[in-house]
């Protein structure tokens, strides 16, 4: 028998010290993310910082397929909260508009600015803003941060409005956050500044799922074991709480890149994603 402490929070949630290589991202999504917005611009199939609300980062890109979409995917970033925005992953559309579906990905606010439970709120905005131009099915789907943001907005007290819920087909967190309480234990809660109230009310794991919420919980078999804790941890605990739920450990894939798939058409996280 094996006992497991976790001593240092923040080397537990470090990607980037702990991949090889690792100081290439996020740079290494750049030119791909622009090279790919470049080119759908100039085949007028790219609707770029459409505002959703107030703010400055309120914002989201809409790209098109060739044809009437089918229905309507939604990425949301990760970068704990903290950092990043839309322009990084704009590639990762490629996979879904192959099968003809249109991508948002919307920008938010980040902490300090505003707080977890802020930012969940601007993403159920974006999100009925998205859904407003685009008709058919919804599919959500997140890295990191952007995990939980999405399964924050199938969970019982989701804020989104009943008839944008009712259209979601499928949830895919790729690496997601699901319990904040362990990021209250890392140095970056000095910005974040979660609470013990804010870590039960925006943790999805501590919520009860929306009725017929499907959910899968994606992640690298080689990321850092609290990312695979987390993984499993909600596709666990939603199971006992009448959710459709799966979790894939992806062989040979690290926190960065994970999301990969979603810019193949033919890869197992985009055809997972589109089911439903």
């Amino acid at each position: 028998m094996i006992y497991h402490q976790i001593t240092d929070w923040d080397d537990a949630y470090a990607n980037g010290a702990n991949i090889a290589g690792g100081e290439r991202w996020p740079e290494a999504w750049v030119a791909p993310a622009k090279a790919f917005r470049d080119r759908l611009t100039g085949e007028g199939r790219a609707r770029l910082d459409i505002a959703y609300g107030a703010g400055p980062r309120n914002r989201y890109d809409l790209f098109l397929p060739r044809e009437a979409p089918h229905g309507l995917v939604v990425f949301v970033h990760g970068g704990f909260w903290l950092r990043l925005d839309k322009s990084f992953w704009s590639h990762l559309a490629e996979g879904p508009l192959a099968h003809g579906y249109a991508v948002a990905m919307p920008a938010y606010t980040l902490c300090p600015d505003i707080r977890i439970s802020g930012i969940v709120s601007e993403i159920a905005a974006a999100i009925e803003a998205a859904t407003a131009q685009v008709d058919g099915p919804v599919y959500l789907t997140g890295h990191s941060a952007g995990g939980h943001l999405v399964t924050r907005m199938i969970s019982a007290t989701s804020p989104l409005s009943p008839a944008v819920g009712e259209r979601i087909c499928n949830t895919v967190s790729i690496s997601g956050v699901h319990d904040l309480r362990p990021i209250m234990k890392t140095a970056m809660n000095a910005t974040l500044k979660i609470d013990e109230e804010e870590a039960r009310a925006e943790s999805p794991a501590l919520l009860e799922p929306m009725t017929g919420a499907r959910l899968c919980c994606w992640v690298g078999a080689g990321e850092r074991s609290e990312f695979i804790r987390q993984n499993a941890l909600l596709a666990n605990v939603w199971t006992g709480c009448a959710a459709t739920t799966m979790a894939v450990e992806e062989p040979d894939r690290h926190h960065f890149n994970v999301i990969d798939g979603l810019a193949d058409p033919d890869h197992a996280l985009t055809r997972t994603l589109l089911t439903g």
